[in-house]
């Protein structure tokens, strides 16, 4: 809609990976919903989506201070670890019920002749944060660094 320039398929995939972690995960575990690593992923979460609407509320009147957008190209460098520790750790402290319960699993046989297993899964997707997240890490250091610099060249200009 080009009312924010981030891309509708990293919005997505973010969407969903929230919407997994909180709905197949954590509302589905409730063994883990006491767990530290929960409060971690929340607490880093709820920081960083004040700091992006704020930067986008910002932008469309056209008026973004300095320190809103230091704040979105900074502080994720400890934000984005710690949710995605936060995110990892709970998996993690979910797989040992989920094995237990057969949470979400289809064992065979069964009349569509398919399987599942969600522990498997888990650990697939606990696996897949290995090559995702230092990309997407160094993604925003490099925004970091363009945006940034590029404001302190402007402002040494004015």
């Amino acid at each position: 809609l080009g009312i924010v320039p981030s891309s509708v398929v990293l919005t997505s995939f973010q969407v969903m990976s929230r919407v997994f972690l909180i709905w197949a995960v954590t509302h589905s575990v409730k063994e883990v919903q006491s767990e530290d690593s929960v409060l971690l992923f929340v607490i880093a979460w709820t920081i960083t989506e004040i700091i992006r609407y704020s930067f986008y509320t910002f932008s469309l009147l056209n008026h973004l201070p300095y320190l809103i957008k230091w704040a979105r190209y900074t502080l994720f460098i400890v934000l984005y670890p710690m949710g995605v520790s936060g995110e990892l750790l709970t998996i993690y402290a979910a797989l040992p019920f989920v094995r237990q319960a057969g949470l979400y699993s289809i064992s065979l046989p069964n009349k569509y002749n398919f399987s599942f297993d969600y522990h498997a899964f888990l650990i697939l997707i606990m696996i897949s944060y290995i090559p995702i997240f230092p990309q997407l890490y160094f993604h925003m250091i490099h925004q970091r660094r363009k945006i940034l610099s590029h404001t302190e060249e402007h402002k040494k200009f004015e």
